[in-house]
């Protein structure tokens, strides 16, 4: 297996077991303590569970054997190509669309019915059998959602998005992608918001996406009967990573009802590689999601999906007024910018530390994953039942917008324990789904509406549970509990500006969400138009824009975005777009050492097979020397996948003779052969029965090896190879002498490579000065 993070000394992709001991820190992700060492493999937390990770394979392997299955395609099977990349996408859409309204739909019945009779419980004043009911059905939801989660998909746990991002940069870890993990998402996702935790759906409908299109793109299945030979194009990294990166887009799409804003989000923060031809087919695919989701609201419109009509934040615009405002209002704004960006980072502070409190007590067993997720449940019910309590009753107001008191049902004025005539304001905003406290606190028209005291303690509420309860073991997003954070002090912004500003304190709301998102999301073009598309006001895009810059550059300053940061402490090996300062005083050949492992372009069947179970890596050059050339020299590189394939169908010659082959391969193997298998299957070379017979004989690797691989030539700075290799999506890049004379290769570049980690350990006298760092977070080279 290929380990991303510990390259073996010879340049290929595993670590040499010599040097385990030397390199066991760097194979550990830093949610792990140190006592627990996997030093044979790379290592990352993948959901809520330690798993072996891999590089994707996205460059084309183009040896004989491609070139003649190319020129062998037709008319037919380039129209069926190119037929099938636009029906897989309107098919992702579709799908999406479908799963992100049924888990609104399901979410705002099961929290409603909770909801309602609950407050038919404490309308008769039954407030101990009231809060029994909620805590216990919290407490049943939350326990159902971990239970899943723990024993059936450990994967499906948190946002999936660091995850998602990971892949699309190169990374893949088993079970990310798979059905199982799928079904656990959606349902395990229902059943946690149900539980009202302070979390999200739009993360977990990013990585719902994500599968959806990877199991799209698999070809079906062998193992149930289910393929088709349309698909057999897909059966590829580069194709999957398009269609990955097409879900992912559709996913916010779909959570937020914002096809734009879902495209820009997987440009601008998903993916690592982009081109014109995907942005017109995930344009497509949100277009088809947006289409779907506005069919389908207008039927919920009509009363015939239960307690799901107004509520849920894809099915109401949050602001729609005229907005006015003057110079005299910009000074209020750039403070919530600065107030974003300062939270922001501090936010992710904290939450980074409770990550790793959390896994400390995740590592000893399914259990304890199971006992905390409970835990936080209870804690959630007691504070969100306990807190309306301490604020005092308010009169409904006599110009309200809507029936006042509310009673069993959403809306801005809950009655929770109030006597006739009056509402708790507390109640409104801590007694209610997600969605319909957004809803509450960017509503126009009630600037009077909410206490000084109820926003503050919202406020300290919505910070404290969000970052508690997305550790768990559930499948859990961040955006909307740092929208409804934002949009709480954002509010107390505007409460305390008062009558000196233009601006509402709905819209007050809205900037805050928007610093929130910028200070700890770090996104910008991609969150305006989100926030855009759900306010349905093009008015407040200047607005908008400097919050959100002035946000980010603020949050610059202390850390890096929250993606990013659970990215590393997963342990990842994300490859970022910046080369980091001292990168440009190394070579290539300062990170790469030998011996390599080394194959002849005709090579004994017994030296394969004692490579592959000796090492795990997964690229080897290949080498021509005497008789077929004078000297030695580079012929390619050949994967260990295709290794075994040779292996598998036995292709052996009897005599190292190349011309004893001739047409032979093309007419033994099929382009099927060598395709991508489907999520989590891979073959071993401990499963390939060799004879000893069979181990004395050759395999001509000539027509296998991709003749044409990525090298770099040993004097190349680490940052220009960086560049190449992030750009170009490699998994190994060949490293060639200067002078002729030498080994005709020095060593592989791998991703380990290019780890700050890998390069710190071995050039430990290097340095950062304080204005280097300063320019990588503001990423101005």
């Amino acid at each position: 297996m290929f380990a991303a993070i510990t390259q073996a000394p010879n340049g290929a992709a595993e670590p040499d077991q010599d040097h385990d001991n030397d390199q066991e820190s760097l194979t550990l992700p830093l949610l792990r303590p140190p006592r627990s060492i996997n030093s044979t493999s790379q290592v990352a937390i993948v959901g809520a569970n330690v798993c072996p990770i891999e590089s994707l394979d996205y460059e084309i392997a183009e040896n004989d054997f491609f070139k003649q299955d190319w020129r062998t395609r037709g008319k037919n099977q380039i129209f069926q190509y190119i037929f099938m990349k636009w029906s897989l996408c309107f098919l992702i859409g579709l799908i999406v669309g479908l799963i992100g309204f049924f888990n609104n739909l399901a979410v705002e019945n099961i929290a409603g019915i909770k909801f309602v009779i609950t407050s038919n419980m404490m309308l008769y004043r039954k407030f101990g059998l009231a809060f029994t009911v909620f805590s216990v059905s919290n407490f049943v939801l939350t326990l159902f959602a971990a239970i899943i989660t723990a024993y059936i998909a450990p994967a499906a746990a948190g946002s999936g998005i660091p995850e998602v991002k990971a892949y699309l940069n190169g990374v893949d870890a088993p079970g990310i992608l798979s059905l199982r993990t799928l079904i656990v998402k959606i349902v395990g996702s229902i059943s946690a918001v149900s539980a009202s935790l302070l979390i999200g759906k739009a993360g977990p409908m990013v990585h719902t996406g994500a599968c959806i299109a990877s199991l799209l793109g698999q070809g079906g299945s062998k193992k149930y009967g289910l393929t088709w030979k349309w698909l057999r194009f897909f059966k590829n990294d580069r194709d999957r990573r398009d269609l990955v990166t097409c879900g992912s887009a559709a996913g916010i799409a779909a959570a937020f009802r914002a096809p734009v804003g879902g495209l820009l989000f997987a440009l601008e923060e998903m993916a690592s590689w982009w081109r014109s031809a995907l942005l017109w087919r995930a344009f497509f695919t949100t277009a088809v999601v947006a289409i779907l989701l506005r069919a389908l609201i207008d039927v919920c419109l009509s009363g015939k999906c239960g307690l799901f009509g107004k509520g849920g934040l894809i099915m109401f615009d949050v602001y729609s007024a005229n907005v006015s405002y003057h110079l005299v209002d910009v000074p209020p704004v750039l403070a919530l910018g600065v107030i974003g960006g300062i939270l922001g980072s501090f936010y992710n502070f904290i939450l980074q530390k409770v990550l790793r409190i959390y896994n400390l007590i995740n590592e000893k067993g399914i259990a304890y994953k199971i006992f905390l997720a409970c835990l936080i449940s209870v804690f959630t019910s007691c504070l969100l039942f306990g807190l309306p309590w301490l604020v005092s009753c308010r009169p409904c107001p006599a110009d309200a917008s809507e029936e006042c008191p509310t009673i069993g049902r959403s809306g801005n004025y809950k009655k929770f324990q109030c006597p006739p005539g009056h509402y708790n304001d507390l109640a409104s905003l801590i007694f209610n789904t997600n969605d319909d406290a957004i809803r509450n606190l960017f509503s126009k028209g009630t600037d009077l509406e909410f206490q000084y005291l109820t926003i503050i303690i919202f406020f300290v509420t919505c910070f404290i549970l969000s970052i508690l309860s997305y550790g768990i073991v559930v499948p859990a997003g961040l955006f909307v509990p740092v929208i409804v954070t934002g949009a709480t002090y954002g509010r107390l912004v505007g409460m305390l500006v008062g009558s000196h500003s233009n601006l509402n304190h709905g819209l007050y709301a809205v900037l805050g969400a928007a610093s929130f998102l910028g200070g700890s999301m770090r996104m910008t073009v991609s969150l305006c138009v989100i926030i855009l598309e759900l306010t349905n006001n093009l008015l407040l895009l200047p607005l908008i824009m400097l919050v959100l810059l002035v946000s980010k550059t603020v949050a610059d300053v202390f850390n890096s975005n929250i993606y990013d940061l659970i990215m590393k402490a997963k342990g990842f090996p994300y490859l970022e777009t910046h080369a980091e300062p001292y990168m440009r005083q190394l070579t290539v050949a300062d990170v790469v050492t030998g011996p390599l492992r080394l194959f002849n372009g005709i090579e004994k069947v017994g030296n394969i097979v004692h490579v592959l179970k000796t090492t795990r890596h997964n690229g080897f050059p290949v080498i021509d020397e005497h008789p077929l050339s004078s000297s030695p020299v580079l012929y390619g590189l050949i994967r260990r996948d295709h290794l075994l394939t040779l292996l598998k169908k036995k292709a052996f010659l009897s005599a190292p003779e190349p011309e004893a082959t001739g047409m032979d391969a093309f007419r033994q193997f099929s382009a099927g052969d060598f395709a991508k298998r489907g999520s989590g299957y891979f073959d071993n070379i401990e499963d390939i029965d060799i004879s000893s017979e069979e181990m004395e004989m050759f395999l001509d690797l000539h027509p296998f090896t991709n003749a044409s691989p990525y090298t770099v030539v040993e004097t190349m700075s680490l940052a220009k190879a960086l560049t190449l290799f992030r750009e170009v999506g490699l998994r190994h890049l060949l490293v060639i002498p200067k002078l002729s004379g030498r080994s005709p290769v020095v060593g592989i570049l791998t991703r380990h490579d290019f780890m700050p980690e890998h390069i710190l350990d071995l050039h430990p006298t290097l340095t950062q000065s304080r204005w280097k760092r300063l320019r990588i977070r503001f990423r101005l080279f």
